[in-house]
């Protein structure tokens, strides 16, 4: 596995941290902490798109967080799950995927000409 895509599942999951902290933040140091999740998880966000085109990481930093966050909702704050919900969460994600089908041809030619 490519360092860049290890960067894109760790900003991934630091997004769903601090949306998570967002929701149950109570006393001051909380927020101190959500601040150092947001920090890292623009880190690696960063990180990632050293090695990924930058559409395609944003793509899938923003599918995972949409889906992430309304799984969160439903499986731990006890919000409801529809078929329109699953419909546009299945969306996304093959949305995701045929951006990262139709990049690596473009990743390919933009790494010969860069080496």
């Amino acid at each position: 596995m490519n360092k860049s895509w290890i960067y894109v599942i760790l900003t991934s999951l630091f997004e769903l941290i601090w949306i998570y902290g967002f929701n149950t933040a109570s006393m001051w140091w909380h927020w101190v902490l959500i601040i150092g999740a947001i920090l890292l998880d623009l880190h690696f966000l960063s990180k990632a798109c050293e090695g990924i085109p930058t559409g395609t990481v944003y793509a899938i930093f923003a599918a995972a967080g949409t889906v992430g966050t309304a799984l969160m909702d439903v499986y731990i704050f006890g919000g409801s799950l529809s078929m329109g919900k699953i419909f546009f969460m299945f969306l996304l994600v093959i949305g995701v995927i045929g951006l990262k089908l139709f990049d690596e041809p473009n990743q390919a030619t933009h790494q010969e000409v860069h080496s």
